[in-house]
């Protein structure tokens, strides 16, 4: 099953794509979903984040030459490094990322999400993929230059259009090898598997859910592989993971309402 949120007449809407047709569905993912009629190829619709998490939960330092050839200062993990985005930075496929003004390095980070379907606590490894209603493509937007003077990662990681997801929701996938790639302007930066993940999609559910409850809708992004590409003003995204499709994005530069300029000195008089 592959499962679209589209914008309908200025209200949000399921779908179930059938081909490039989505199809209008009634009820929702979590309790099932009913096709209805046709409403358009899918390229021609406003597509919106595939699910309304209440958390996101990221995978920080979850491929090994992620670690060796882009991140030499940071040690292999003994366990899952999780932190959490917020989802007021979730946008869908086609939508803008905005380069935050006072942002001189922002990354593009390719990576695979799961969407949990059911309410999870305390769930063990060999159980964990039946919590999972499906998967889907990530781009876990960083701010390079705020990351590393912060020492922690919710600024970098945290602005409105930092978190890509989409096209849609694929149910019936094995996530443990699925080649995932990411291009920017048509140029390959990323190449790799979900096979070479440090920590497996089951491990990851299991580590988590010992920590926090998983409620139904919520994502987990699973970490991403080496060079991730710097985005730029027009540069045109991509985010591919065989059995998905393509998370495509446009980065923009930040316009401020008042048209001016901003800066993160804050005054103490």
């Amino acid at each position: 099953m592959r499962i679209v949120r589209y914008l309908w007449e200025g209200e949000p809407r399921w779908g179930l794509v059938e081909g490039d047709v989505v199809l209008a569905a009634s009820g929702d993912p979590f309790q099932g979903l009913r096709p209805g009629e046709a409403v358009g190829p899918i390229d021609q619709l406003t597509l919106l984040p595939p699910v309304v998490p209440s958390k996101i939960i990221a995978i920080g330092l979850n491929y090994l030459d992620h670690i060796t050839e882009d991140a030499p200062q940071f040690q292999v993990p003994d366990n899952p490094i999780i932190f959490l985005k917020p989802p007021s930075s979730l946008v869908g496929h086609g939508a803008p990322i905005v380069l935050p003004q006072g942002a001189e390095h922002v990354d593009s980070e390719a990576e695979l999400a799961v969407v949990i379907g059911r309410r999870a606590r305390y769930v063990r490894p060999e159980q964990a993929l039946d919590v999972v209603l499906g998967y889907t493509c990530s781009n876990d937007v960083s701010a390079r230059d705020y990351q590393f003077r912060d020492g922690q990662w919710a600024r970098a990681k945290g602005f409105d259009t930092f978190t890509p997801l989409g096209p849609m929701i694929v149910t019936d996938l094995d996530p443990r090898d699925l080649a995932i790639t990411s291009r920017v302007n048509g140029t390959v930066h990323q190449q790799s598997t979900t096979a070479k993940l440090l920590f497996s999609v089951p491990e990851l559910i299991a580590f988590i859910s010992r920590v926090m409850t998983l409620e139904p809708g919520d994502v987990i992004m699973t970490g991403t592989p080496a060079h991730p590409p710097r985005m730029q003003p027009g540069d045109v995204v991509e985010i591919e993971i065989a059995g998905i499709g393509v998370l495509r994005n446009v980065a923009v530069a930040e316009t401020l309402p008042d048209g001016g300029t901003f800066t993160w000195r804050l005054s103490r008089e």
